[in-house]
């Protein structure tokens, strides 16, 4: 397992209280004040109302689990319903939460996601939990295989593709901007195999950031994004159209992680030179910006992020 991050500077600090994971969920964001003072109840009623949204669950219980009491609460919830599957999915990702932060052993966190998988067959939640544990200390063939328990399950899981590909993007690293890595590939793939409305459209782009994060971190690249020419060959240009065109046709305001795309999508935007369509996505944004892919290779996101938006805005 890689260290633990340094202490966070006063940029740092700004950057993290600047961010909410919950993105514009208030639902999810009373639950966690919730929890929060103990009221697990609230919990239960916000992922019981959740269902089979599996994407939807997958995005309210990773969120809560970053909350450091989550694990605690979780443990109660399950002394109260010792069958309740909501509470193993909950103590699962709280857990994995605490191994992914240096506080617990990767064992308790497999053991946890395991018994919540047992009581939950058909949810794709522990199984997403186990992939963020693997995604960096797994072998290749135990991310894949966590990949494929997910999509057995839900086969447009949004969060486990993103996963796959931060993943992927760190193969070959020598190969440089290869337009034929496995990244690539592998994005190609998905939205084949998704549906026209499905935000896996957005893939491409969320691949070509991800690599341009492995290139620039090991030198291959220049740390400043924009004006690297990553985003400015003719293959870049063609998979940002791709995906801002289906933005234009398709977007998925109902979907919980779509923020998360338009955040992708607006640093592909701007990075290309793109400052109009740039701007467009930047006021769907509005205060919902996400640390990633702003924080590439190794930046302070909340100033990355305004100072973009500010460009973008100004050239309208």
């Amino acid at each position: 397992m890689s260290p633990p991050p340094p202490p966070l500077g006063r940029g740092r600090k700004r950057a993290a209280q600047a961010f909410d994971a919950a993105l514009d969920d208030t639902e999810l964001v009373a639950a966690r004040a919730s929890l929060a003072q103990g009221r697990w109840q609230d919990v239960r009623a916000l992922l019981t109302s959740t269902g089979d949204d599996w994407d939807r669950r997958g995005h309210r219980v990773t969120v809560l689990a970053l909350e450091s009491g989550t694990a605690a609460w979780a443990r109660d919830w399950l002394v109260a319903e010792p069958e309740s599957a909501d509470a193993s999915v909950l103590l699962a990702a709280a857990t994995v939460q605490r191994v992914l932060s240096g506080k617990d052993k990767p064992v308790r966190a497999r053991d946890a996601c395991h018994a919540a998988a047992a009581l939950a067959p058909a949810d794709p939640t522990p199984w997403l939990g186990l992939l963020r544990l693997e995604r960096n200390m797994g072998t290749e063939e135990t991310v894949v295989q966590l990949f494929d328990e997910v999509r057995h399950r839900y086969p447009d899981h949004h969060h486990a593709h993103h996963l796959m590909i931060a993943r992927l993007a760190e193969r070959r690293t020598s190969a440089g901007q290869d337009p034929l890595h496995e990244v690539y590939d592998f994005a190609n793939w998905a939205v084949e195999q998704a549906p026209a409305d499905s935000p896996l459209a957005i893939l491409p782009v969320v691949a070509h950031a991800e690599r341009y994060r492995v290139l620039a971190a090991a030198g291959l690249e220049s740390t400043d994004p924009a004006s690297s020419g990553h985003w400015v060959g003719r293959r870049a240009r063609q998979v940002m159209k791709a995906a801002f065109d289906w933005w234009l046709e398709w977007e998925r305001e109902d979907h919980p992680r779509r923020l998360i795309d338009l955040n992708f999508l607006a640093h592909a935007k701007f990075c290309e030179g793109r400052g109009a369509e740039a701007a467009a996505l930047f006021h769907r944004i509005g205060h919902h910006q996400t640390p990633v892919p702003w924080s590439y290779p190794d930046r302070d996101p909340f100033t990355a992020f305004r100072a973009a938006r500010a460009t973008a805005l100004g050239t309208v």
